[in-house]
C-alpha cells in the first residue's frame, strides 16, 4: 500500500509534470498541515490521507498545463485548491486566493507564512464584494454554477481575461444557462491519477 507521499509522487509522474523536489517537499508539508488543521477546523469534508492526495492535490495539479498566464485568481479557494497547490508547483506564478470563510483564510495565511511563499496573497471577502484588480485568469473548482461564476466574477475579469471552471461531468445544462455575454472557448477532459471519475476544464471568455 502506497503512503500518501508515494501516491503524490506517482501521480505527479503520471501527469508528466516537472516539479522541483523542494516544491514536492512543500506539498507534503501542506498535506500534513491540512490534516492537522482539519481535525480542529473542518476545512474539508475529505479526511482520508489517500483521498486528500487524489481528490485535492492531484486533482488540482491536472490543470497546471492549462494555466497560460503568470497571474491567477482562485475564487472560493477553500483550503487552497487548486491555486495554492499550483503556486507551490510553479513558483513563478503569482496567485491570489479568495475565500469568505475566515477559518480557511487563516489556514491559508499560515501556510503562506510557514512555506515562505512570496508568490501568494490571501484575501478574505465574498467574491461578489471583492475589491481586487481585474485578472487575466480566474479559476474555480466546483465553487458554484457557471451562471454564478460568470456573474459574480465579472468585475474581477480583465476585458481579454478567461474564467477557468473545473467541473466533474460535462455541465451542459449550466452552459445552456450562461449569460449571453460569456461563451465556452474550450472544454478539456482531465484525467486525475488513481481516480475513476469524470473531470472537465472549461475555459470561458467574453463574447
Amino acid at each position: 500500500m502506497s503512503t500518501p507521499q508515494q501516491l503524490l509522487n506517482q501521480g505527479i509522474d503520471q501527469l508528466g509534470l516537472n516539479i522541483a523536489p523542494q516544491a514536492i517537499t512543500q506539498l507534503e508539508f501542506y498535506m500534513a498541515a491540512l490534516q492537522k488543521w482539519n481535525a480542529a477546523f473542518n476545512l474539508t469534508a475529505i479526511r482520508e490521507p489517500k483521498d486528500i492526495v487524489i481528490k485535492h492535490f492531484l486533482d488540482s495539479l491536472t490543470v497546471l498545463p492549462h494555466v497560460k498566464h503568470d497571474t491567477l485568481l482562485d475564487v472560493g479557494t477553500g483550503a487552497g485548491f487548486p491555486a495554492l497547490v499550483l503556486a507551490i508547483a510553479q513558483p513563478q506564478l503569482q496567485v491570489d486566493l479568495l475565500d469568505s470563510n475566515s477559518k480557511k483564510t487563516r489556514f491559508l495565511r499560515q501556510m503562506v507564512a510557514e512555506l515562505a511563499l512570496k508568490n501568494v496573497r490571501v484575501h478574505h471577502a465574498r467574491v461578489e464584494q471583492a475589491n481586487l484588480t481585474a485578472q487575466k485568469q480566474v479559476i474555480s473548482r466546483a465553487f458554484s454554477s457557471l451562471v454564478d461564476f460568470c456573474q459574480w466574477c465579472e468585475h474581477l475579469l480583465a476585458e481579454d481575461g478567461v474564467l477557468l471552471a473545473m467541473k466533474g461531468q460535462y455541465p451542459q445544462a449550466e452552459i445552456d444557462d450562461m449569460p449571453a455575454s460569456m461563451c465556452v472557448l474550450s472544454s478539456t477532459p482531465l484525467k486525475v491519477p488513481f481516480l475513476d471519475e469524470a473531470r472537465h476544464l472549461l475555459v470561458l471568455g467574453r463574447t
